[in-house]
């Protein structure tokens, strides 16, 4: 007789958890490297190779509707990436945990349909929008902190999700406690919609899947119609 295979389920959020402090800590240490702006979200931000495609097939993806969409760009970090997709979009807000960068981007960003917010997204509601990017931020949350994240997607209509995962096959959502390290280091990679999280979707598409040099795992960029 098999032994069922016991599901691993969420845990539950406990207050406090580390989200918060270890962001902070990532730009004041400079943990994701550094160059001469006042906050940096790493080479994968910054690296052309990385970034550069990513920004081709969002735009396309954001120019293909006649009527433009709003965007809400969940972990904006320091919007190297997102101040290129705001001239595709009716309205662009960009959150982010850190109060400084938000701040800062707020200075240093400015538009008449950009708007920025300091939010715990796990935690607090999210603003309203048609499209969700959550560009390699749910990699670095803890399981609870991901279910509680996507238990609030299911009001908008196209969630665009990049993650930092293994080549090849892997055991999905390893459990982690939050921070600047993600899965990758337990072999494991983020899929919502495998166990535990089961996020219910409409259609999945395949938008991007960059390899990393020497063994590094994969960069890949899904569309999910909600």
């Amino acid at each position: 007789m098999l032994n069922k295979k016991k599901e691993n389920k969420p845990e539950k959020i406990k207050q406090p958890w580390p989200t918060k402090d270890a962001m902070e800590q990532v730009y004041a240490m400079n943990l994701w490297g550094s160059n001469s702006s006042a906050f940096y979200s790493g080479a994968g931000s910054h690296d052309p190779e990385i970034v550069q495609p990513y920004i081709d097939v969002v735009s396309s993806f954001l120019q293909s509707f006649k009527n433009p969409l709003v965007v809400c760009d969940l972990g904006c970090g320091d919007f190297n990436i997102g101040k290129q997709l705001v001239e595709h979009t009716k309205k662009y807000v960009g959150v982010d945990i850190v109060a400084d960068l938000i701040q800062y981007n707020k200075e240093q960003f400015i538009a008449d349909h950009l708007e920025f917010y300091c939010l715990d997204i796990a935690v607090a509601d999210l603003p309203s929008g048609d499209c969700v990017l959550l560009r390699q931020v749910l990699q670095h949350l803890s399981n609870a902190e991901v279910q509680n994240i996507l238990n609030k997607l299911s009001g908008f209509k196209y969630v665009i999700i990049t993650e930092h995962v293994p080549e090849g096959d892997f055991i999905p959502n390893a459990a982690i406690i939050s921070g600047q390290g993600i899965r990758l280091k337990k072999k494991s990679g983020l899929d919502v919609l495998a166990a535990p999280f089961h996020f219910k979707v409409q259609d999945e598409k395949r938008l991007l899947s960059i390899p990393l040099k020497e063994g590094k795992g994969v960069i890949v960029t899904t569309l999910y119609t909600v």
